[in-house]
């Protein structure tokens, strides 16, 4: 669905594709009564909990395909492999050791928003500041500021992170997903190359001259685009009531983990408190503390 200027939806691109090389292609709408219903069985196949809004897409559309396929090719790895994201460009300008660039432009949500939001006793040493510098330190000197950031990525955050999200949606429902991008000779082969050089015209910059010989410029030069789900990001109706009634929850007051002043300043105006990515924040701690009563109270 699409909510306010939230569009839910590549078919426009997709049709293009289809039409161009003549393939069946199936449309799947997710209405937003079968997106509530299922998110209760989404958040239990969750093996830790999975903030990103495409989770319950991914299990949506995995639960649909899974129908008639058994296997399916995903996406996951190009970004990281050929410097696709936005901030490789901004963390190379900018001035700084290495973890404070890449914490700057890659963290969603800092240490000081993490201490506004957590109860006191739980709030010790910037642990997600450390893990990024001791993996800097594991980085080979004789490499660019870009290049390590990427193998950083590929070595860590994408296996632990979007592929392992995909991986848990689809497989609840016995679909087995396989990420050519992650291919060990394909890693290797574009690990020879600078990452300064992926990231030229707006990134992917191979991977793009590589399409032009199969699809139109207006298909791959557009504005990079996500797997959103609206009502996941401007709550109303029964998605902010589900939010409410977690978090104000006997058991989420009993847990004693939030910050319960800040809970309130948030569901005041649910849709005005965003991270830097724009995930909503009433919707990233309503998940969290699901997650604990589905998975560990139950």
């Amino acid at each position: 669905p699409t909510i306010n200027d939230e569009v839910g939806d590549e078919f426009y691109y997709s049709d293009m594709v289809s039409k161009k090389f003549n393939t069946n292609h199936y449309k799947y709408n997710i209405n937003q009564d079968h997106l509530m219903e299922s998110l209760d069985d989404v958040i239990r196949e969750m093996p830790e909990p999975m903030f990103s809004q495409d989770s319950s897409a991914f299990y949506l559309l995995a639960q649909e395909v899974s129908k008639n396929q058994k296997v399916v090719l995903s996406g996951q790895g190009a970004d990281e492999l050929f410097g696709g994201y936005f901030w490789y460009k901004k963390m190379n300008e900018m001035k700084g050791s290495d973890s404070e660039r890449f914490i700057e432009h890659y963290f969603d949500r800092g240490h000081e928003d993490y201490s506004k939001t957590i109860k006191e006793k739980y709030v010790s040493n910037n642990y997600s500041e450390e893990l990024i510098e001791s993996l800097f330190r594991k980085q080979r000197d004789d490499i660019g500021y870009l290049d390590k950031v990427l193998r950083i990525d590929l070595s860590t955050m994408v296996i632990d992170d979007p592929v392992k999200r995909v991986d848990s949606m689809t497989m609840s429902h016995g679909l087995e997903t396989r990420v050519p991008f992650l291919d060990i000779n394909l890693v290797e082969f574009l690990s020879s190359i600078p990452s300064t050089q992926k990231i030229k015209n707006d990134g992917k910059y191979y991977l793009k001259k590589l399409a032009e010989k199969y699809l139109s410029k207006d298909l791959i030069y557009r504005d990079k685009f996500y797997f959103p789900v609206p009502p996941l990001k401007i709550l109303e109706g029964k998605f902010l009531n589900y939010a409410k009634e977690i978090l104000l929850s006997k058991s989420c007051s009993n847990r004693g983990l939030y910050n319960q002043e800040n809970i309130n300043t948030l569901l005041l105006e649910p849709n005005s408190h965003f991270t830097k990515l724009n995930g909503n924040k009433v919707w990233h701690l309503a998940l969290l503390e699901r997650w604990f009563q589905l998975n560990i109270d139950a």
